[in-house]
This record gives structure tokens, C-alpha cells and sequence, in this order.
């Protein structure tokens, strides 16, 4: 029997919007994107194998979504062999209880996360100093305490790999959060991001709802430690990626890819780094 569950208190439907809500884009033959309105949950596995693994679990209230965007893809009835989470912001397990309950599936975090997700420990408040657009500003309103996935959720092994993706290695890229991951796999070069960087100036109402495509840092208003940031975003940039989706944003390949990732490196400070805010005015 699977242990109680439950969302932060403050969890609720966010209204968020843009105009790819709802798209499915296969972007290799065993990588597709859905975007859950603001969000981008990934499955990775080949439809016609039906052996696959969800990667983050989107918004509140988005499981219906979600779970028929799965058998759109694998077909009705298919269940994921686990949900993987790149980290435990509200946007990222909004919708993973009710997921869970319905696939009985185990969940995978990095170890430094599990206490986000095991109603120990809240994120540290949003920050809507910050700058930014309207996103930032609104983001006190955001949801930040922790959800208990009790024993449902355990931790990365240690030595890199990902249950039930094989040739996929986990890359520890915190910044936007402590625990927060990427997925690679080098045979091909696919990077599944998460927030380590995005597509999109997440902060700006206006680009966040027509997704206008413009690689960024990771979102400002949740991002608590700038350093660690940078550090994550030069690591990724070492690996040389063919293929890269985000948890916001569209996805990029090859040369894009590869400038944008230079470009951001070369100018974290002007292109990421907010000019003020409580958590970049704390380092400096």
C-alpha cells in the first residue's frame, strides 16, 4: 500500500499560459516534449517499444493532460517504467501524486533534494525583487512549500546512472535548486536540461506566453545561488550536446545549440545574472 501523500499547503492551480500549451513534439525518435501550459514534461523511449520514462510531472491539476499526452504517444493504458525529476519546484511536481496513483511508478530525485520532496524542508521564498517582468513579479504568489511524497520518491544511484534509461548519465547542476539534475547520453549527445538553463526569458509574462525562443540562465525569481548557477551551466557547456529540451522553452540542436551555450557562458553576468535581487545582492 503506498504511503500518504500530499502537496504543499499553498499548491494551486497557477494561471499561466502560452501558445504552444498542449503541443507534442518529437524531437528524436525516442525523445518527445509536451508542454504543459508554461512547462515542458519529457518522454523518453521509442513508442513503438512502449517501454519509456516520464521526466518531471508539469503543473497542478494538469495530470489528466499529461497522462493522455502519454497515450497519444505509447499508446492507451501505457504507464511509464518511472518519473524522473530534474527538481521539485511547483511547475515540475505539480500534477506527480495523482501520476503516481495512477501508475504506481517509482520517482527519482537527487539525494540532495529528497527533503523538498518529503515534506521536510520548504525552497526559499521566490524572490519578486528581483529583476524582471511580470513573471517575477507575481512570483510571491507561486507555490514554495515542500510535497510529501513520503516513500514514493528515492534517491539517484550514486554512480550516474538512471533507472530505466540506459546509456543516460544524471549531472548534478545545482543553482536553480541544490539537487537539481540533468540527464545525458553520450552516444548521441542528448541533454534533457531541466532549469539549469532555459529557452525562454521565463520572467517576462509577454515571451513566456508567445515562447519566444532566446536561450537564457535559469528562471530568476526561483534561482538562489548564482555561482553554483554558472558552474552548471560551464559544466553542461564541457559535455558538447547534439540535442538539448528544457523545462521551459523550445528545444535546441546542433550549431543553435552549440553558440547559444557558448554565447551564455561567455556572458553569464549580462544574459543570466539579474542586475538586482535578494539572492544575487546576498553574493555579491
Amino acid at each position: 500500500m503506498m504511503s500518504r501523500m500530499q502537496y504543499g499547503s499553498d499548491y494551486k492551480k497557477v494561471p499561466a499560459y502560452s501558445k504552444e500549451s498542449g503541443n507534442v513534439t518529437e524531437v528524436l525518435p525516442d525523445l518527445c516534449t509536451y508542454t504543459n501550459k508554461i512547462v515542458n514534461v519529457h518522454m523518453v523511449g521509442h513508442p513503438d517499444e512502449r517501454q519509456f520514462v516520464l521526466v518531471d510531472a508539469g503543473l497542478p491539476d494538469s495530470a489528466d493532460e499529461i497522462i493522455k499526452a502519454v497515450e497519444t504517444r505509447f499508446g492507451e493504458g501505457a504507464r511509464p517504467e518511472a518519473i524522473i525529476l530534474t527538481h521539485g519546484h511547483f511547475d515540475h511536481v505539480g500534477s506527480i501524486i495523482e501520476l503516481i496513483e495512477k501508475w504506481d511508478v517509482p520517482v527519482y530525485a537527487h539525494k540532495i533534494e529528497l527533503p523538498y520532496l518529503t515534506g521536510q524542508k520548504p525552497y526559499s521564498d521566490p524572490d519578486p525583487t528581483v529583476e524582471g517582468g511580470m513573471m517575477a513579479k507575481t512570483a510571491a504568489m507561486f507555490p514554495k512549500e515542500p510535497i510529501d511524497l513520503a516513500d514514493n520518491v528515492q534517491a539517484l544511484p550514486a554512480d550516474g546512472t538512471v533507472p530505466h534509461m540506459p546509456g543516460f548519465e544524471w549531472i548534478h547542476t545545482p543553482g536553480h535548486t541544490d539537487g537539481h539534475v540533468s540527464l545525458y547520453r553520450s552516444s548521441d549527445g542528448t541533454l534533457i536540461v531541466g532549469d539549469a538553463f532555459v529557452t525562454v526569458q521565463q520572467d517576462s509574462l509577454y515571451k513566456t506566453m508567445v515562447q519566444k525562443k532566446e536561450i537564457q540562465g535559469p528562471p530568476v525569481y526561483f534561482t538562489t545561488d548564482w555561482e553554483a548557477a554558472r558552474a552548471s551551466v560551464e559544466k553542461l557547456q564541457s559535455i558538447e550536446s547534439k540535442t538539448a529540451v528544457f523545462g521551459h522553452g523550445k528545444p535546441l540542436q546542433d550549431e543553435e545549440l552549440r553558440e547559444g551555450l557558448e554565447k551564455l557562458v561567455n556572458n553569464f553576468d549580462e544574459i543570466a545574472l539579474p542586475s538586482h535581487g535578494k539572492y544575487v545582492d546576498e553574493e555579491k
